[in-house]
């Protein structure tokens, strides 16, 4: 196996210190805060079951399952019985105006989420939901939809057939993790994996206004990863996200899985290890490490590799539980962040159970790269209390904020260094169940964290739904 190379390792294994991290923000900038300004409930009875430990309708990798868009907010879940819903309001207003699509919930598997995006080309709402590897289905709407909604009526005369194909173009048979991105010139993007859980490839499609195009895989599935235990031959790569920056770089943090459990200490465990960063600069062609470097071109055989050097930015083996799929953003300089989450050392070198163990000692760390080009990384001071996964916002301060598990909202300040991370909100009142769904293009188009979250229930007792908003600093 070709070394793989651990930047910044020696800064990586310890945590930021305000001397080491100083920020750059200008005195006068204001730290995080959030004021709960509203909750609105999208429906009394949604569809409530657990099945990999989280929900259909809050699974948190599910990009853009609450988005802002010219002055309105969208909302895709499914109802008590199934059927795909999707809501709209006008922003800060306390109704919802729905429509239901024709699509009934396949089977009982929070994978199968609802995600959606945007064509700025011509105003279309794209909507992918109901796969877990296997064929997916697509709606999308008539033109202009978005552009001016105050004006359209909404109702189910504006959205196309159910499709099993992106007008035609199928993909793939072994379809998961739609996250649609849109591009600074306004196409629309769709991520998704090919293959199974430790067996699968990342690919990308792309919507030019007209017709879309499959460009193909980017990442690689095959080589040899050698823990201290054992090897795998096979594994997949699980996007923390997929973002553009203000510069226009697509920014992908990750974590690769294996296949087999011989590379963890105990079969309990989870063989998530390693997170790693790629980023591409000519709109997901090809893919460049962190020290520039190419090592994957889309569409060829040329794909990110576990062997491949310069990946890893914070290394970890598969004895801790690391969580895939965690968050990811950009500041206002381009500059990456992540949350991500496992059970640090000092509770131990080998998990048994990363359900149990994750929830009584996980913990979720905050990495970033400074403006120096060096990567960072602080643990946050509140434990996780859950197996779930943290989503992390930027305001447009930069500062930092963790929304974890049940509605608790962590902050820390650009000008400690993100040091100074303490708890803003509880979650009391809230008895969300678990993850929770950001609305990212809220944050950006009026400084409000609005994310969605489904009541607690039992057994396949629906619960309700709802949208709650906290304004961030002014």
């Amino acid at each position: 196996m070709k070394r793989r190379t651990v930047l910044g390792a020696a800064l990586l294994g310890t945590v930021a210190t305000p001397a080491l991290a100083a920020g750059t923000a200008r005195a006068a900038d204001p730290g995080p805060s959030v004021n709960k300004q509203q909750s609105t409930r999208l429906d009394p009875q949604a569809v409530f079951f657990v099945s990999y430990d989280g929900l259909v309708n809050n699974n948190s990798f599910q990009k853009n399952g609450l988005f802002t868009y010219k002055g309105y907010q969208y909302a895709g879940w499914y109802t008590s019985t199934g059927y795909a819903v999707i809501g709209r309001r006008v922003l800060g207003g306390s109704s919802w105006s729905t429509v239901t699509l024709s699509h009934q919930l396949k089977s009982s598997d929070s994978h199968n989420v609802i995600s959606m995006g945007v064509s700025k080309t011509d105003g279309r709402l794209h909507i992918n939901m109901d796969s877990h590897s296997d064929g997916f289905f697509y709606v999308k709407s008539v033109a202009g939809l978005l552009d001016d909604p105050g004006s359209t009526a909404w109702t189910s005369a504006v959205f196309g057939a159910v499709q099993t194909s992106l007008d035609g173009v199928s993909l793939t048979s072994q379809f998961t993790y739609p996250q649609f991105i849109s591009t600074p010139e306004g196409r629309l993007q769709l991520s998704y994996r090919v293959g199974i859980s430790g067996n699968g490839r990342n690919a990308l499609a792309e919507y030019d206004g007209s017709s879309w195009t499959a460009l193909g895989e980017w990442s690689g599935s095959t080589g040899t990863y050698t823990s201290e235990h054992g090897s795998s031959t096979a594994r997949n790569m699980y996007l923390h996200g997929i973002d553009y920056d203000v510069t226009g770089r697509l920014h992908a943090f990750f974590t690769w899985r294996e296949q087999s459990a011989a590379v963890m200490c105990n079969s309990g465990g989870i063989t998530n290890h390693d997170t790693g960063y790629v980023y591409s600069t000519d709109r997901g062609r090809t893919w460049r490490n962190d020290a520039g470097t190419l090592v994957a071109t889309t569409g060829t055989s040329d794909t990110v590799a576990v062997t491949d050097s310069g990946l890893v930015v914070d290394s970890l083996n598969p004895d801790h539980s690391l969580m895939n799929q965690e968050s990811q953003w950009t500041d206002s300089a381009g500059l990456p962040h992540a949350i991500i989450s496992y059970v640090p050392g000092r509770f131990g070198q080998c998990t048994t159970n990363y359900v149990s163990d994750r929830t009584a000692n996980g913990r979720a760390f905050h990495l970033r790269k400074n403006s120096a080009g060096s990567w960072q990384k602080t643990e946050i001071p509140v434990a996780l209390n859950s197996s779930q996964r943290t989503k992390l916002v930027l305001d447009k301060y930069d500062n930092a904020y963790a929304v974890f598990p049940f509605g608790r909202i962590a902050g820390a300040s650009k000008a400690s260094g993100y040091s100074d991370w303490a708890l803003l909100h509880d979650g009391s009142g809230l008895n969300a169940f678990g993850e929770v769904v950001i609305d990212e293009m809220r944050v950006k188009a009026d400084n409000v964290l609005s994310f969605l979250y489904q009541e607690t229930s039992s057994g396949t007792t629906p619960s309700a739904l709802h949208v709650v908003d906290f304004a961030l600093p002014g």
